[in-house]
């Protein structure tokens, strides 16, 4: 793990919403895929004993039962052996659980401690203490969803092999794909709830302790580069590596910096977005 530059709790949870959110359209989009039939190709989608009539007859008639925009497949013959929407609706699956997973080690890192981790955050205490610990706090729900996003991705490769194992005309392997498709879905809708419901609701941030790691860091130097330079912010930076004094206490021994420079340093608006900082002036 690496120092670089200062941001908001709120910021960060803003990306984790936008990435979702972001999947939840895509898995809309590909959904919209499934709408396709091949109804009326008989064996190999050929139509072979069917009449010309029974195909759009019986696709409106499906439509209209279902209430969704089903259409029948531009080629029956294509549509009667590719499995390629299933594959990209899995990867898509697969997708938006290994987000979830990579969030959730995000919560885990943020919550660790409380003294020999970061404890920026807090998670609700669903499973305190251990059998040797008293008041440990385990992150269960989070280490939940990971598991949940390796057996989706595990299910996805399945899937893949499955759709790849077709012969010709036809793939008989279409029962396990359905199933493990179904089972993503079921596994991640149960850990979307459980996760949202069970921890993120319930997360608190431990302000005071963010505010001394940002004074400990060394990243609020990079924030003075418009004002005094790139290779005085960097000399200044180590000077606190190796003095042990906070970012601040180095500043205010600096004879030419203002007081005004100094207390601009502790304002998050210019620490962790573009502005037109008055520490370029």
């Amino acid at each position: 793990l690496q120092d670089a530059v200062p941001m908001t709790l709120g910021q960060e949870f803003q990306a984790f919403a936008t990435t979702l959110r972001e999947d939840v359209a895509r898995l809309g989009e590909i959904a919209s895929f499934f709408h396709e039939v091949n109804l009326g190709g008989t064996a190999i989608g050929t139509g072979i004993n069917t009449n010309p009539d029974y195909q759009p007859a019986a696709v409106a008639e499906l439509r209209a039962i279902a209430g969704l925009p089903i259409v029948s497949a531009g080629n029956l013959i294509e549509a009667c052996w590719d499995t390629g929407a299933f594959v990209l609706f899995s990867g898509m699956l697969k997708r938006t659980a290994t987000k979830l997973s990579k969030i959730c080690n995000d919560l885990r890192l943020l919550s660790s401690g409380p003294r020999g981790g970061f404890n920026e955050i807090n998670l609700p205490a669903l499973q305190p203490g251990s059998s040797i610990m008293p008041g440990k706090v385990n992150p269960v729900v989070p280490e939940v969803v990971n598991q949940v996003a390796f057996q989706i991705i595990g299910y996805d490769l399945t899937i893949t092999l499955a759709s790849e194992a077709g012969q010709l005309q036809l793939n008989v392997m279409e029962p396990v794909i359905a199933y493990n498709i179904l089972h993503s879905l079921e596994l991640l809708t149960n850990a979307v709830d459980v996760l949202r419901t069970k921890c993120v609701v319930g997360i608190t941030a431990n302000a005071e302790n963010c505010r001394k790691h940002l004074e400990a860091s060394t990243a609020v130097a990079t924030a003075l580069t418009p004002a005094i330079g790139y290779e005085r912010a960097a000399e200044l930076a180590k000077q606190v590596l190796s003095s042990g004094k906070t970012i601040r206490e180095v500043l205010a021994e600096q004879p030419d910096l203002s007081e005004d420079l100094i207390a601009q340093t502790a304002d998050p608006h210019l620490l962790t977005r573009p502005t037109r900082s008055r520490l370029a002036s």
